[in-house]
């Protein structure tokens, strides 16, 4: 009889296990245009404590419903997206976009289709392929270690249809135009330009105040995708990554990048070593250093770009 109250205290003071039915802490959603919402993740790695939720999970209601673009990391980034998703409409989603193959954007999918479970999910075609062929299970044991676990009891859930570079889907009386790369951020990138509301989601390509992780792309690639996106001369530019705002922080981006890459041509070609380069590229970009990921990512875009400059 002293057991049943001695289990009751445990289970109010001890940290519950994650599991299959969690959903992560609630972030507020931003309205950020007439019909679009997105959720700002915190900026980081995923880890035990943002329970591996740190991308910007977005929607626009339209006149027939709801489409969703990267409704997040993991079964339970996507439950707390879909929460959140219905305070703000009583429409169903009836597309979900995923921008890339990293699966911090996309394995929300499980949790759209648990709700919605005629929603179409669109993607890269590189994507699909890459997610058929084995992306899916990297990235899914992937956010389990470095969550400790905590999203296990995801499924990803595939995209269907593909997209092709300058395709438009009309849904709900709002264009959706596609801008693809095969040589960005991931390979396998989309930007997605809401014509009527001047509005460009630039998936990992253009980052807000964020050092880019360059292990799967090309600086040739992410800077001539963010070339496009200032072309495109948007109103609003909502980032994988970081604050939702206008042109200010994608020129930012091409600063960086038009500095980096200049500073290790130079240094390339008087024969210094990625060690040499760093603090001398680090102090000319001293005006980033407060910039997400900036420890971590920093040195290994230098080594990354020496061996991009080698391939030429």
């Amino acid at each position: 009889m002293r057991i049943t109250p001695l289990l009751v205290a445990l289970a109010f003071c001890t940290p519950v296990l994650a599991g299959p039915k969690d959903v992560v802490r609630t972030y507020p959603a931003q309205k950020v245009g007439a019909s679009t919402y997105v959720i700002h993740g915190p900026q980081g790695l995923p880890s035990k404590a943002n329970q591996g939720f740190m991308n910007n999970p977005a929607w626009i209601v339209t006149a027939d419903g709801v489409v969703v673009i990267d409704p997040g990391s993991s079964v339970q980034a996507g439950r707390m997206m879909v929460a959140q998703l219905r305070k703000t409409t009583k429409k169903p989603v009836t597309h979900v976009f995923n921008t890339h193959v990293h699966g911090d954007h996309w394995l929300g999918n499980q949790a759209v289709l648990e709700a919605w479970p005629q929603a179409t999910i669109i993607a890269h075609p590189d994507m699909i392929k890459q997610a058929k062929d084995g992306a899916a299970a990297f990235w899914l044991k992937l956010m389990s270690d470095m969550t400790g676990g905590y999203t296990d009891g995801t499924r990803a859930e595939i995209p269907t249809i593909e997209a092709a570079d300058g395709q438009e889907f009309k849904i709900g009386g709002k264009t959706f135009r596609i801008h693809s790369s095969t040589d960005a951020h991931s390979k396998t990138d989309l930007m997605i330009e809401i014509v009527e509301d001047r509005t460009l989601f630039t998936g990992d390509n253009v980052l807000n105040r964020q050092v880019m992780n360059m292990r799967d792309g090309t600086f040739k690639g992410v800077m001539k995708a963010t070339d496009q996106a200032l072309a495109l001369n948007a109103a609003l530019y909502v980032p994988g990554h970081g604050k939702t705002g206008d042109r200010k922080f994608v020129a930012e981006q091409k600063a960086y990048f038009d500095i980096l890459m200049a500073e290790v041509r130079r240094m390339y070609d008087e024969g210094k070593s990625d060690f040499e380069m760093k603090p001398v590229i680090a102090s000319k970009l001293k005006a980033y250093r407060n910039w997400a990921e900036w420890d971590t990512n920093l040195g290994q875009q230098i080594s990354l770009a020496i061996l991009e400059i080698e391939q030429e």
